[in-house]
């Protein structure tokens, strides 16, 4: 059994900085503060660890009542800027999961850290939500390596406990929290360089497998092919 966990933004996307201007636009709109935002990396980080930044860079005071205001109001425009930015899905990434997704000894999730209804709104929009049946989220983790294990904790509800600890469980994604979270519970990485880290920034974290893309997708497939 082979279970494979994407990350999305830089692996399976690219949605053209949607997110980033939801964000920029909301706090105008929600918070009234507007102003660059600088030193508050996003990439690989959780939507929970960067709102927790922007509140703190804004003097925003950190309150649940603030919380689920950002989250909404954040959610409410991104499916309006996913349609003004000029996004794609990445080179080979529908083939991947389109073979991924037929054999039977694969199980396809998601380990992102976006919070769960912005990921699903940039699957959908891009035609990719069906091959998710389930996922971890950015949601309430500031820690990319609790999402992790959040989606260790999912897995071993799928599946009986003898599949579990036979299962090659994988992490692909574009950053090294990918690849380190990755580690964090244990599982295999394969990195790619789709994302705003080069390859040598990647190859320094030592993943398992590391590409440039998956434009060509057949070395990748090849790591999950039928062990009969």
């Amino acid at each position: 059994m082979h279970i494979c966990l994407f990350d999305i933004d830089g692996t399976l996307l690219d949605t053209g900085g949607a997110g980033q201007r939801s964000i920029l636009h909301m706090l105008e709109e929600e918070f009234q503060v507007s102003a660059p935002v600088e030193g508050i990396p996003t990439a690989g980080r959780t939507d929970h660890a960067i709102m927790v930044d922007l509140f703190e860079y804004f003097d925003i005071p950190n309150t649940s009542q603030n919380r689920k205001r950002f989250e909404r109001a954040y959610l409410d425009l991104l499916a309006e800027k996913l349609k003004e930015r000029k996004g794609h899905v990445l080179p080979g990434i529908k083939s991947i999961l389109g073979s991924l997704s037929e054999l039977a000894h694969v199980d396809l999730g998601l380990l992102t850290g976006n919070f769960e209804h912005g990921a699903r709104k940039k699957l959908k929009h891009y035609e990719l939500n069906h091959f998710f049946d389930f996922g971890a989220y950015g949601d309430h983790h500031s820690d990319r390596n609790d999402v992790a294990h959040e989606a260790l904790k999912q897995i071993q509800k799928r599946h009986a406990p003898e599949l579990v600890e036979a299962a090659s469980v994988w992490v692909i994604g574009d950053t090294p929290s990918d690849i380190h979270c990755a580690r964090a519970i244990g599982a295999n990485v394969i990195a790619v360089a789709t994302g705003v880290y080069p390859l040598e920034d990647l190859r320094k974290c030592e993943p398992d497998y590391l590409f440039a893309h998956f434009e060509d997708c057949e070395p990748l497939l090849a790591l999950f092919k039928s062990p009969h």
